[in-house]
């Protein structure tokens, strides 16, 4: 995909309309298409065909919850763009994206709700193993799972750098379809958990009591791409753990695709 990709996601950015749908999912992830409606200018028509377009270049990921499809601003393919042109040219020059910077500086997105989907050129089959398998998790996210993988059976995780167990009987597989949907429940918010990623004990005690949030992760042959949608719900509106994914996730995500393309996580 590469640059053929950067060429739609420009394509998008270029009409000022599509950029207002952005800054406004931006404000508040989730959105339904009632919702984005509400006091624009625009027909409903054309706010649907904008956001057609908007996801097909990526930029906006949605999620189905009922009848309801939700919105989201899918932050990946400008942090792409970002690696491949931003360093080529002089920032204040690359004009499409200069209405979407404040987007990424500013706040995150207020559902309790995360969304991040990215494209990796590999297979159903091996984006599977990476999600699963202990020799590739330690390598792009320096943690393995005990598990066999069956939906309800518990899961302990580990931390590679120090051999940290976290278990707990209520970490466990919520749904387990090979190459094309993993679920589970979020790792306990344990004083182990804390020392091994150096998380201050004042914050721990804050988050302790905080509802198990899940991870989800949704898989889609795309071409000679995989579509790959992480899904992190669960949370209260006022989760302290929530913002804290918006750099979390596109790391790790990154380093998957990495090494899924490369071969080298990041």
């Amino acid at each position: 995909m590469g640059e053929h990709r950067d060429d739609g996601v420009f394509r998008a950015l270029a009409d000022g309309s599509r950029r207002v749908l952005l800054d406004r999912l931006n404000q508040a992830g989730g959105q339904t298409l009632r919702e984005l409606c509400a006091g624009l200018a625009m027909t409903r028509q054309s706010v649907s065909k904008h956001l057609a377009v908007l996801e097909d270049a990526g930029l906006v990921t949605t999620v189905r919850r009922g009848r309801e499809k939700l919105h989201y601003l899918n932050a990946a393919p400008i942090s792409d763009i970002a690696e491949r042109w931003i360093n080529r040219y002089h920032r204040q020059r690359v004009d499409a994206l200069a209405d979407l910077k404040k987007a990424l500086e500013g706040p995150r997105m207020s559902k309790p709700e995360f969304v991040y989907t990215t494209y990796i050129r590999t297979t159903p089959e091996r984006l599977w193993q990476a999600l699963t398998e202990p020799a590739f998790t330690r390598q792009y996210w320096g943690i393995t799972f005990d598990t066999d993988w069956r939906p309800g059976s518990v899961m302990t995780w580990r931390v590679d750098k120090d051999g940290t167990e976290l278990a707990d009987p209520e970490q466990v597989v919520l749904a387990a379809e090979p190459y094309t949907r993993l679920s589970y429940t979020w790792h306990t918010y344990s004083q182990a958990w804390a020392k091994a990623f150096d998380i201050d004990l004042d914050h721990l005690a804050k988050i302790v009591d905080e509802p198990r949030p899940r991870a989800t992760f949704e898989i889609e042959p795309h071409g000679d791409h995989v579509k790959l949608t992480v899904v992190h719900d669960g949370f209260n509106p006022d989760s302290l753990v929530l913002p804290s994914l918006g750099d979390g996730w596109p790391q790790v995500i990154a380093s998957l695709k990495s090494l899924l393309e490369t071969g080298k996580p990041l």
